[in-house]
């Protein structure tokens, strides 16, 4: 019984296995048939886009499309041997191969131009059309069997069999009639611009990613075509037209072709596309267009063509190195009319006539004038004209030039650069045995005096005040400025002759600003020195008013610091008792506020107002110079007559300033003193007396003493001898930072510590250096004598 049971359970084991063995194999075959159903739906439907279905723009419905899909993933995710999706993916290929060369390629071939050129729009639309449907059916396999073998998309597939069949075979004809195109274009016929915008699009879409194809197959050719195009149009225009219309036609060209991007070409073509254009235009014949005769660069500045010359900024700073012609010819320009002025100066200053004063000065003053408003004008160029953002380029559309611009400020450093050189040029000339350092400061002092030929309101003079000292800037001896102009400031302040303090201070701050803290030092403390001595004149008024008995004459003393004026040359003069009461009384008064200043008196400084009667009844009021013309007059209160050497002995003057002092009142327009003799001359022989029959329209006179000769070489005179004193620091400071420096370094460094303030002549630097051994600061090199050593 139990042997015979356990047979059967055996059996019924076996047969169970059987049973679902069969099962699995059923269901195995029922997938496969089911499978290759659907596989069969799917290639029927890819055979009738094959057969133009959705390509050639006929909406017939593809049937199944849900089943086409599922299809795919089934088909993709079988196990092998049943797994098809490399076949699809060969499928996939192979559907489009035989369509684009059975349909498309032949069709293509069979037409020409425009006619071509749309076809071929019209074929790759319908193609991207079947490439979009197709790659959302096989979906699946894009996403998993492409991404996971690392092959190329779907899309990309697509894209690249049309690439290697149909462009391929007419990349070159469509290029050829694109470029027809744009040439008929460029002569001023109509075309369809979106045809070729849609037929360049081609180009660029066939490079899956990148422009390569559309730059090797289109761009290059049509670069080439450009230049030959413009090279033709440039060789007519040059001979034909002046400068400013070949201007006009080259800017009108480039405006066309960044339009021309903007229509149909790629915007990557744009920089090489306008630089060609540029290139055959402008730089090809620059040199030619800029050296015209009557119609070049250096007329439109002698014509002040103001529109043509900022075109031609314009369109040249899109050139490399296009502006370093114009820059020349602009610093060349601006030279010549400089030169012109300053010739025209000399000319009527030797043309003067005798009777005539102050002629050389007046011509100056004029000079000075033409300078900066030859000036004003061309830095208006350069601002306007020769900038990026100047008032006549604001309306260039054009995009910026690839070339990188010269200079920390782009292209308009350039002419900056250009107008200093000329001025530089110009501004260290002398004119009339004068330089512009003198003329300046001449200048500045017409503006600043009162009574100066300059009517001006503050304005103006402070506008004026601003020019002059950017033309200081390009003169190189600007100590030498300096010290004439400090002398002529110590004459308005000291004969209250300044128009107005403020615009003192003013161009104070403005030469400060340009030069230094150092250049305006002495300057700003004279101004200092003014305000103090009206705290002084107070003082010494309500001094005067607490002593019982009052000065004989009415006084008032400016006390200056020695080291902010210029030197003054010291006169011995015995005072007249008047004069000499109001001396102590104010050494008496200072003395009561400071013990450790000495009072050194400055009797050829200050102004004297004396009240003279000559005939008992009308009485005038003298404006003299300084003290000595005031004491020499006095004396003759007690004397009717004195002779030259009385006159010496009592006043115990030098004989120089004596003669200049009886001169202005003998000699000159006022005949305050009648002299025996030569009446044009004073001689040691010669007696004076009171001119008693002395009258004038005028009740108040001004009595001026005569200019001193030579005064002009004192200045110089002091001014090199600063500059020696200021090599020799420079020297000494190079030297105890260095210890150990060449000659030629030392000279250059000496130079280009002292170039702002002067030019140092570079034999004068050596003669420096020669005494400061001699002096023992310095000492040769026992084994190079071109190397010195600093002597501590």
């Amino acid at each position: 019984m139990g042997g015979r049971g356990s047979w059967r359970g055996q059996a019924g084991e076996a047969a169970g296995r059987r049973t679902r063995s069969r099962r699995v194999q059923s269901r195995r075959i029922h997938e496969h048939l089911h499978v290759r159903a659907r596989q069969t739906t799917c290639e029927r439907n890819v055979k009738r886009m094959e057969n133009d279905a959705v390509v050639e723009g006929r909406k017939q419905r593809l049937t199944g499309k849900r089943t086409i899909r599922s299809t795919v993933y089934d088909m993709c995710t079988q196990k092998p041997p049943h797994d098809y999706s490399a076949a699809l993916y060969e499928k996939y290929r192979g559907v489009f191969e035989t369509y684009l060369k059975q349909r498309v390629v032949p069709t293509l071939q069979e037409k020409h131009g425009e006619s071509m050129l749309r076809e071929l729009c019209r074929r790759w639309s319908n193609h991207q059309t079947m490439v979009r449907l197709l790659s959302r059916f096989f979906n699946y396999l894009d996403r998993y069997y492409v991404t996971r073998h690392g092959y190329r998309s779907l899309k990309d597939v697509g894209a690249l069999c049309f690439r290697d069949l149909v462009y391929a075979a007419v990349a070159r004809d469509a290029r050829d009639a694109i470029l027809a195109m744009v040439k008929k274009e460029r002569e001023g016929e109509p075309i369809d611009r979106s045809l070729v915008k849609q037929a360049l699009q081609i180009f660029v879409d066939i490079g899956v990613g990148d422009l390569d194809a559309y730059q090797s197959d289109f761009e290059v050719y049509l670069v080439t075509d450009t230049s030959m195009f413009y090279k033709t149009k440039a060789s007519e225009w040059v001979v034909n037209d002046g400068l400013p219309e070949y201007l006009v036609k080259a800017e009108e060209c480039l405006h066309r072709e960044h339009e021309r991007v903007g229509h149909y070409l790629h915007p990557s073509s744009e920089p090489r596309l306008l630089e060609t254009v540029e290139a055959e235009l402008l730089s090809r014949n620059e040199t030619e267009l800029l050296e015209k005769e009557q119609s070049g660069c250096a007329a439109l500045l002698q014509d002040d063509k103001v529109q043509d010359l900022a075109r031609l900024f314009r369109l040249f700073q899109r050139v490399p190195n296009g502006l370093l012609a114009i820059t020349a010819i602009f610093r060349k320009h601006v030279e010549k009319e400089g030169v012109e002025l300053l010739k025209e100066a000399d000319q009527a200053a030797s043309e003067r006539t005798e009777g005539k004063k102050d002629v050389c000065g007046v011509v100056e003053q004029n000079l000075i004038k033409g300078i900066i408003a030859l000036h004003d004008k061309y830095a208006t160029y350069v601002k306007d004209c020769f900038s990026i953002n100047g008032r006549y380029n604001l309306s260039d559309t054009l995009p910026p030039p690839t070339a990188t611009p010269p200079g920390p400020h782009g292209p308009t450093s350039l002419f900056h650069k250009a107008l200093k050189e000329a001025f530089e040029t110009v501004c260290n000339k002398s004119v009339c045995g004068n330089t512009m350092a003198e003329m300046l400061a001449a200048y500045c002092d017409n503006i600043l005096k009162k009574g100066g030929s300059e009517k001006l309101n503050d304005e103006e003079v402070e506008a004026l005040l601003e020019k002059v000292v950017k033309l200081l800037a390009y003169v190189a001896d600007k100590d030498l400025f300096a010290e004439f102009y400090r002398k002529r400031l110590a004459r308005r302040l000291l004969f209250d002759k300044c128009m107005h303090e403020d615009h003192e201070r003013s161009l104070l701050s403005k030469l400060k600003q340009q030069c230094g803290g150092q250049f305006t030092s002495k300057m700003e403390g004279m101004v200092t020195d003014l305000q103090l001595a009206r705290e002084h004149d107070a003082g010494f008024a309500d001094y005067l008013a607490s002593k019982e008995k009052p000065l004989d004459i009415d006084m008032s003393a400016t006390v200056l610091t020695s080291g902010f004026w210029p030197s003054y040359k010291f006169v011995e003069l015995a005072l007249p008792a008047e004069m000499a009461q109001g001396v102590e009384t104010f050494k008496e008064f200072y003395a009561g506020f400071t013990k450790h200043r000495k009072l050194t008196w400055i009797y050829t400084l200050g102004v004297c107002h004396v009240n003279v009667c000559f005939d008992g009844k009308r009485t005038y009021e003298l404006v003299l110079t300084g003290a000595l013309q005031a004491a020499l007059l006095m004396l003759f209160n007690d004397e009717d007559k004195l002779s030259y050497e009385e006159v010496r002995e009592r006043l115990g003057l030098p004989e120089d300033e004596l003669k200049r002092s009886l001169h202005s009142l003998s000699c000159a327009k006022y005949k305050i003193l009648l002299k025996d003799g030569d009446r044009k001359k004073i001689s040691s022989e010669d007696t004076f007396s009171v001119n008693t029959s002395f009258s004038d329209k005028f009740r108040r006179i001004k009595v001026p003493l005569p200019a001193m000769d030579g005064e002009k070489r004192k200045v110089v005179e002091e001014v090199d001898k600063d500059r020696r004193y200021a090599i020799d620091a420079a020297i000494v400071r190079t030297m105890k930072s260095r210890k150990m420096v060449p000659h030629q370094q030392l000279v250059l460094e000496v130079v280009q510590q002292l170039n702002q303030m002067f030019r140092p002549d570079f034999k004068v630097i050596k003669k420096r250096i020669e005494d400061l051994i001699a002096r023992e600061y310095l000492e040769r090199d026992k084994e190079n004598p071109n190397v010195f050593h600093y002597l501590a």
